[in-house]
């Protein structure tokens, strides 16, 4: 990852956030809130990911965002994508070897929770893999046996709490179940996924939270509720579905990540 550290690092001119955010669905329009912008395809980055998904555009944006040096991945490649699932790796490792040492993650996700309505957002406290994969197969080393207790960062998440309290934003808390996708879940996995806990699901996300805990970053993440998942409604589920309500718990989530910066809540994080 020497050659896309660099070159990273050579377009930055300077810049050194600590922080990044990876945009999923409904958030890519944060990219145009940040100030005095350095965007670099991921075309250009060697071993960065090609998504082909709609609405994830495949660019570092890095820049100032509510004050705060930031770097934005805006959009994200997914294991149905390409049957990898460390399809991410390249891009987490670079983050870390440019001095990222806290990262957010977002996605667009179902909901298992009649509570939990689509235009929510979901603060993820947990995760369960339920993929049958995972980003650290083949790694050689015995780094692979990665602690997960904490995946995501307490003080990280009271800082998204604070933030979201602070802006009247209603923030719903819950397990986030990965499932390999591309297809929807089906109603009886819906059941089984809440008898095992989960509130949200979704095909992404937690194979970046192995990376990023692997490379020893610290993070946290949000959903955006899209859908009430299979069998709660009796319709079926589409990706256009996804789209179209994706920007409505997106545009809630961005104002709660903006007080997030906009206070300096994760400078003691």
């Amino acid at each position: 990852m020497k050659d896309a550290i660099d070159r990273l690092v050579e377009r930055l001119d300077g810049l050194a956030p600590s922080v990044a955010l990876v945009l999923g669905s409904g958030l890519g329009g944060l990219v145009d809130e940040v100030e005095d912008a350095v965007r670099i395809p991921y075309s250009e980055l060697p071993g960065f990911p090609k998504s082909g998904v709609t609405g994830h555009a495949g660019t570092v944006v890095a820049g100032h965002f509510a004050g705060k040096p930031l770097l934005m991945l805006a959009g994200r490649a997914h294991y149905y994508e390409h049957g990898d699932a460390a399809v991410m790796r390249p891009a987490i490792e670079t983050l870390a070897g440019i001095g990222i040492t806290r990262l957010i993650l977002t996605n667009a996700a179902g909901s298992v929770d009649p509570d939990m309505p689509p235009g929510s957002v979901m603060l993820i406290n947990d995760h369960i893999n339920f993929s049958g994969s995972n980003p650290l197969f083949g790694e050689p080393t015995d780094r692979r046996f990665v602690g997960l207790t904490e995946a995501y960062d307490a003080s990280m998440r009271a800082a998204i709490e604070r933030a979201a309290k602070a802006t009247g934003t209603k923030l719903h808390q819950g397990v986030y179940m990965w499932f390999s996708g591309p297809s929807f879940e089906t109603p009886a996995e819906i059941r089984m996924a809440r008898i095992m806990g989960a509130t949200a699901v979704g095909m992404s996300t937690v194979p970046e939270v192995i990376l990023a805990r692997f490379f020893g970053l610290s993070v946290a993440a949000c959903s955006v509720i899209t859908n009430l998942a299979a069998g709660m409604t009796g319709a079926e589920l589409s990706h256009t579905e996804t789209k179209d309500m994706a920007p409505i718990g997106g545009a809630k989530l961005a104002k709660v990540l903006k007080k997030v910066f906009q206070d300096g809540l994760l400078d003691g994080a």
